[in-house]
């Protein structure tokens, strides 16, 4: 647990956040000169190289990660850069979820994938305990304490051992917003709960639809639950029941039900209502915000950074068109939840490690900032790399919470609860979405669901 001293810093880390995404557009000066070495295409071999990797000509790997459309022709572009650097070839293996099922078949039939890109620290202590994982060498350990904050190192750690690069991060304190709505609704960015409800009255009141929810992925609905808790039930609330130290029926999760069914619990504040967010995958919830001109299905849609991505699959531009608030404060303070995918070597050999070396180096992200949609964890990753203000607004501010952020904590969960399509926590959201009403039935499939999955009773 962290003390009242973590408190205030956490206090501090989302003021920083609210002040940079505010004032946000003003930080080109902060991002660095940039000149050559960060304007040229190619990302890691034109900064030039941080790190030396070993020379790997004739040695073949295969990378696994859920990853597709952009975010995967992305992420091969540093497999390629990876490639030219070392002479090895790469191969990107397209995994389903949950990883750890499609990781399984695949180790059960003798061919597991060298490294994988796994979304939750859960998936990882599920990778170790399995004796699938394979520990990070000193090259990689060397990059991790170069480039990462403590908390970010400790995410990829089991029993204090170095296991995962956390080679992307996710913000996901995030809400976007169609700005003509806004405009039209004599909206304001709302920094409280009660100024997001006021919010979305207005807008409301304008003829459109406050929020779209991408309720078909029952993590969507996790990540709202997670903002709302992590703010007005406190940080060590949240780390007590990521462990599944307090119970679901806890008093504190009923508080947090009860605030979300505020949005969730009226069909008009929601895009096609409860039956419509439920049909609704991500990126459709995402792109239906930001078509249709100033008349679109919702105003706002809540998620990471990320989300920006889908935004570029429509005519708005980010940062104009689409712009960004925090997730605004439902106790004391703003939440700071942050998501990530890290990379974990299950076939050990110095091509995968070299490769883990890599991707915790800054060459690697600097590939991937460049394109857009993506955010590191790596502290050293210029800002000069991210393609526009509102994404290097964002990296600052990750960057600057240092440790004080906490993770998701769906992800932290065991993925039979926290990670699974149709079960577990997802599935009991979609429910309560279906139902806001039913907080207590809620709070019971939760606990129940939970306690079979950690294997406790609270």
């Amino acid at each position: 647990m962290r003390s009242t001293s973590d408190t205030i810093r956490r206090h501090r880390a989302s003021a920083a956040l609210a002040a940079l995404l505010a004032g946000g557009l003003a930080l080109t000066a902060c991002s660095g000169g940039g000149g050559k070495k960060d304007g040229e295409e190619g990302g890691g071999g034109a900064t030039g190289s941080t790190v030396t990797l070993p020379k790997l000509d004739g040695a073949q790997l295969e990378v696994a990660a859920v990853w597709t459309g952009t975010e995967q022709k992305n992420f091969k572009k540093v497999l390629a850069e990876f490639e030219k650097r070392t002479g090895a070839k790469v191969t990107f293996v397209p995994a389903q979820d949950p990883i750890i099922n499609f990781l399984g078949s695949k180790i059960a039939g003798g061919q597991p994938p060298d490294v994988a890109l796994l979304p939750q620290p859960g998936a990882i202590r599920q990778a170790v305990e399995k004796k699938w994982a394979k520990p990070l060498g000193p090259d990689a350990v060397k990059e991790l304490q170069k480039n990462y904050s403590a908390g970010w190192q400790d995410i990829g750690k089991v029993d204090g051992k170095p296991y995962g690069v956390y080679y992307k991060a996710a913000n996901k304190s995030l809400i976007w917003y169609n700005s003509a709505v806004f405009e039209n609704a004599g909206a304001k960015e709302p920094g409280t709960w009660p100024e997001l409800l006021t919010t979305a009255q207005a807008v409301y009141d304008s003829g459109v639809t406050p929020f779209s929810v991408g309720g078909a992925d029952g993590w969507t609905l996790t990540d709202w639950f997670e903002n709302v808790y992590l703010s007005q039930a406190g940080p060590e609330k949240y780390d007590q029941l990521a462990k599944h130290e307090i119970k679901w029926t806890d008093p504190s999760v009923k508080q947090a039900l009860t605030t979300l069914a505020q949005i969730w619990g009226k069909k008009d504040y929601v895009a096609g209502g409860a039956d419509g967010a439920l049909q609704t995958e991500f990126p459709a919830s995402v792109t239906q915000t930001f078509t249709g001109g100033d008349q679109p299905k919702a105003a706002m849609v809540y998620e990471g950074d990320f989300a920006q991505v889908n935004i570029g699959e429509t005519k708005a531009k980010v940062g104009a068109d689409a712009k960004v608030f925090p997730f605004p404060a439902v106790g004391s303070t703003a939440p700071v939840v942050s998501g990530g995918d890290a990379a974990v070597i299950l076939k050990d050999s110095k091509a995968a490690q070299a490769l883990a070396t890599f991707l915790a180096s800054p060459d690697a992200a600097t590939v991937q900032a460049k394109l857009g949609g993506y955010l590191s964890p790596n502290k050293n990753v210029p800002l000069s790399a991210y393609p526009n203000d509102t994404q290097r607004t964002i990296a600052k501010a990750l960057v600057a919470s240092g440790d004080d952020f906490r993770f998701d904590m769906s992800d932290q969960a065991p993925q039979a609860f926290g990670g699974t399509p149709g079960k577990g926590e997802w599935k009991d959201l979609q429910d309560f979405l279906k139902n806001p009403k039913d907080v207590a039935g809620t709070q019971a499939r939760l606990e129940k669901d939970a306690a079979a999955a950690y294997g406790n009773g609270g």
